[in-house]
């Protein structure tokens, strides 16, 4: 099957298919993007962009294209979601790369080894994943809830959560240990905004901030000077930098959003971030619906909340449904979907138990329509 049929008016799903909801692909903004057009296409010459550097050596993070750093900075000042003042931006090859370039600067640092790294359940299934890493400077500790150790830890909070949609707070102590916030779903669409987010560590990803995934392009907001040197120390052996042309068209998809507030109707699609959240609002509309036929899988509920961004009362619509099963017959989530085809992530990866289960929301049109005409049949 072709990528651009899933997103084609009336394109319907086989249903022999099977549907995978399994990773974030964040396929439902393309629509979006291709009204927009050619305002958000770029052209690199051939002769441009050739250099390892993209400024000057003498800058902490060589490979930040200033133009990219700028949009970065543009953003955050109209969605007022981060404090950026004295804090510099190290990009990565999308969140992925930043998380482990966070953790090993922060472990790099500490005198002890390895460092604990904890994450309160559920976590995003990647953090378990930080062991195959094979560092020597830090390992996956599990459930911060549950951790035991001293201060010799990293706690990684993910808010807005990623698989549960909650906000959180770090729940060990403030006078220990270090910590890293994910704050990839911080973004209007998703949660309601409560003004800036400060913290020393705060990563972002344009995968989830637009939906350019493929992009592979990431920004991390670090205020200690060392961290920010031991990120850029990790990034430039692991991948020698990242790419100019990534960051380029990141520079570009950022401004386009960007203009589309601060000079309405410039982009000829509208905007986004109200264009995201009434998608989202959708799909969650129908997802209950369709649960409640089924009357089998329980889903979070969220609190109305004012927005900052949107000056009015909102709610939070996640990327991710976090399903609990509610019916005894069911004892493995997972294994209940793949009965009807459908793929998805199984509650044990985010140190939960098989009784819970994370949809993607964010997948195309034509996999969620797929996936709520066979949840609503089964039913």
């Amino acid at each position: 099957m072709k990528e651009k049929a899933l997103n084609s008016p009336g394109f319907e799903i086989d249903p022999d298919l099977v549907i995978t909801l399994d990773h974030g692909d964040p396929l439902m903004f393309e629509p979006f993007w291709k009204e927009v057009g050619h305002n958000a296409t770029v052209t690199i010459s051939g002769w441009e962009k050739m250099s390892y550097y993209a400024c000057d050596t003498d800058d902490i993070c060589w490979f930040l294209e200033p133009d990219f750093a700028n949009e970065v900075l543009r953003l955050h000042r109209i969605v007022n979601n981060a404090a950026t003042n004295g804090c510099h931006i190290i990009p990565g090859v999308g969140s992925t790369q930043l998380i482990h370039a966070t953790l090993h600067a922060l472990a790099s640092i500490e005198a002890r080894h390895p460092v604990n790294v904890v994450s309160a359940a559920p976590y995003y299934s990647m953090y378990s994943d930080i062991n195959s890493m094979k560092s020597a400077l830090y390992h996956w500790a599990g459930d911060a809830a549950t951790f035991k150790g001293d201060d010799n830890f990293i706690e990684i909070v993910c808010s807005p959560n990623n698989p549960d949609g909650m906000i959180r707070h770090a729940v060990l102590s403030n006078n220990a240990g270090k910590r890293v916030h994910d704050m990839a779903y911080y973004w209007p669409h998703y949660t309601p905004m409560r003004g800036p987010a400060d913290h020393d560590i705060m990563l972002f990803t344009l995968s989830k901030a637009t939906g350019h995934a493929g992009t592979r392009i990431g920004w991390a907001l670090i205020k200690d000077t060392d961290v920010a040197r031991e990120m850029v120390n990790y990034i430039t052996l692991n991948t020698n930098g990242v790419s100019r042309d990534s960051q380029v068209r990141a520079a570009r998809i950022l401004k386009v959003i960007s203009d589309g507030y601060e000079f309405p109707n410039s982009n000829g699609a509208g905007q986004f971030f109200h264009i995201g959240r009434h998608l989202l609002a959708d799909r969650w509309r129908r997802l209950r619906q369709a649960m409640e036929v089924l009357g089998k899988f329980s889903l979070p509920r969220f609190s109305t909340e004012f927005c900052e961004f949107f000056k009015e009362q909102a709610q939070t619509y996640p990327g991710f449904a976090w399903l609990r099963s509610e019916d005894e017959s069911i004892n493995d989530c997972g294994d209940f979907f793949k009965r009807i085809n459908v793929l998805i992530r199984s509650g044990r990866l985010f140190g939960a138990g098989p009784n819970y289960v994370r949809i993607n929301l964010m997948g195309s049109d034509a996999y969620f329509d797929g996936f709520i005409k066979r949840i609503t049949s089964f039913g």
